[in-house]
């Protein structure tokens, strides 16, 4: 299938896409995904609620309608185009705590035409400036309390617009002198819309091209067909709006169902639990950590307006699913997405939830389990690499890492799984996370698992370390609940040495066990293997 027309003026992000026959197959088989040839993403999704109906909540009690979003949003606009000389195609960085203002900026780039590169606090100088290069982003727009960094990046000819501060030229004062309305420019439905990039905590961070067609693909299928949000919902989550899980979860679906969503510069456990409370949050968006922790917050808090709890971005424990269902009553949905994927493509809720499984493909995607070397199919029961395809898919900015991801049509995830006979996915491991010992598979995962359903057990984390007579032998770290001593007492070690030996094969059991303070997590509460790879 040819691309459609572009309304870009600025060809780079087009042009630099991938070749067609390193695509993966893209499926729009639901009626729901035949959209338009001329799509605009931004207009569309703005026009999901009344005009009048809430959109945007703010912890402190400020509401903003759908349509004061979408004046905001329009000045902003105004502001890109006029001022700043932004044309269609040409990249947008935004950089900024989740506040009301980063959704108007995402939202102006895209009624603009522009592309959206969203990236995180937590991303430093250096960072900044790789993406920047790879993205040739030419704009930025930061709240003022996140431009140092990007400052010191020293991008050549990038203009910075700052918004929340007191000059005269912040990008806001600019704003409320424009007309708030602006027609949005007449994209294609496959001009890209954003550009996506992974952690890059393994080497060079990947951008990832989206099109407007496949941000409302994720809301037309995820959303529209597990998730089932309602108007009267309120959503809120912990991840901030640069990772995917985070800007589906917190703008895209709520804005597509006409719902609003309460925003959260800061979202630990404890916040995110107070702000349930305090604001009827309908709908919640974290990593399993999170669900974990806020079980074992002081004093309890009031959950009870909770009907959706969506987890993703790392494997959902059976135990952490289970204690959270037997404190509130309360099924998680479990996810896998991908940053190449935008969202999610495997999950199931309500009665088709299988603890301990992922799920099942979700409605417009298809998922197989496949033989890493000649990528076919491989009978259920057996572990392999996860291949999904469906309406979005994998197409990296200019990086000869296409082809590892893409081949023969299917997106490899880089995950491994098992398909058991019901159709149900069940995550095994990272493919790279595999510990080998004596000859000997384990998944780090499994062993996870087993050390959670201690009860004194608040977080677990497992990695595979050299040994000199077996190849590896697998190391635990474990963070001990509170008031218990966060140390490495022989005893305890033993002890739950000796409760995993009842729970899984004794081949599997830790040889050691460290205890730590806390695991080292990203933002969104990922946990990150090498950094504990990085303590010897």
């Amino acid at each position: 299938m040819d691309l459609l027309p572009s309304a870009h003026v600025d060809a780079y992000p087009r042009e630099h896409l991938p070749p067609r026959d390193q695509w993966p197959v893209l499926s729009c088989d639901l009626p729901s995904l035949a959209y338009p040839d001329r799509l605009n993403c931004g207009a569309e999704l703005l026009a999901g609620g009344a005009p009048d109906a809430p959109c945007l909540r703010m912890p402190g009690g400020e509401v903003w309608s759908y349509d004061d979003l979408r004046a905001a949003a329009d000045r902003i606009a105004h502001v890109l185009v006029d001022d700043l000389g932004v044309v269609p195609g040409n990249r947008v960085l935004l950089r900024g705590p989740t506040t009301p203002w980063l959704v108007a900026c995402w939202f102006a780039v895209m009624k603009a035409g522009a592309v959206a590169v969203t990236v995180l606090a937590a991303h430093r100088a250096q960072e900044l400036a790789t993406i920047c290069g790879i993205a040739a982003v030419g704009h930025a727009l930061c709240d003022i309390r996140s431009v140092d960094d990007l400052a010191k990046a020293e991008v050549p000819g990038l203009r910075i617009a700052t918004y929340g501060g007191e000059a005269s030229d912040d990008l806001l004062r600019s704003a409320a002198a424009k007309p708030d309305r602006f027609e949005a420019v007449a994209t294609s439905a496959d001009d890209v819309a954003l550009i996506a990039f992974t952690s890059g905590t393994t080497g060079r961070p990947k951008g990832c091209m989206h099109f407007h067609r496949d941000v409302l693909a994720i809301a037309d299928t995820f959303s529209a067909h597990v998730l089932r949000p309602r108007a009267d919902d309120v959503f809120a989550g912990s991840p901030p709006l640069g990772f995917t899980f985070g800007l589906g979860g917190l703008v895209v679906f709520p804005l597509r169902a006409g719902a609003s969503t309460l925003l959260l510069e800061q979202a630990g456990p404890e916040q995110l639990a107070r702000a349930v409370a305090a604001h009827r949050v309908s709908v919640l968006f974290t990593a399993p950590t999170a669900y974990r922790s806020m079980l074992q917050l002081p004093g309890g808090h009031d959950l009870s307006s909770l009907r959706r709890c969506v987890s993703a971005g790392e494997n959902l424990p059976a135990a952490t699913w289970r204690a959270w269902h037997e404190a509130t009553g309360l099924r998680i949905i479990n996810g896998i997405g991908a940053t190449e994927m935008l969202h999610i493509f495997i999950s199931a809720a309500d009665d088709a939830i299988r603890p301990g499984t992922t799920g099942v493909a979700v409605p417009g995607y298809e998922a197989r389990v496949v033989d890493p070397l000649t990528i076919t199919e491989l009978p259920d029961g057996e572990p392999g690499l996860l291949a999904v395809r469906g309406p979005t898919g994998c197409r990296y900015l200019a990086d000869d890492r296409q082809r590892d991801y893409v081949r023969d049509g299917w997106n490899l995830t880089g995950d491994t799984y098992v398909r058991e006979p019901d159709g149900y996915f069940r995550y095994v491991a990272r493919a790279d996370d595999m510990i080998i010992s004596a000859g000997y598979n384990i998944a780090g995962p499994e062993v996870e698992e087993a050390l959670l359903r201690h009860p004194d057990v608040r977080e677990a984390a497992v990695i595979g370390v050299p040994d000199e007579s077996r190849g590896q032998v697998v190391r635990a770290f474990v963070v001990l609940r509170d008031g218990l001593p966060q140390d490495g007492r022989t005893g305890t070690a033993e002890a739950l040495r000796a409760f995993v030996k009842e729970e899984i094969a004794g081949y599997k059991c830790p040889r050691e066990i460290r205890f730590l303070p806390g695991l080292p997590r990203t933002p969104t509460g990922k946990l990150q293997r090498f950094r504990l790879r990085d303590l010897e």
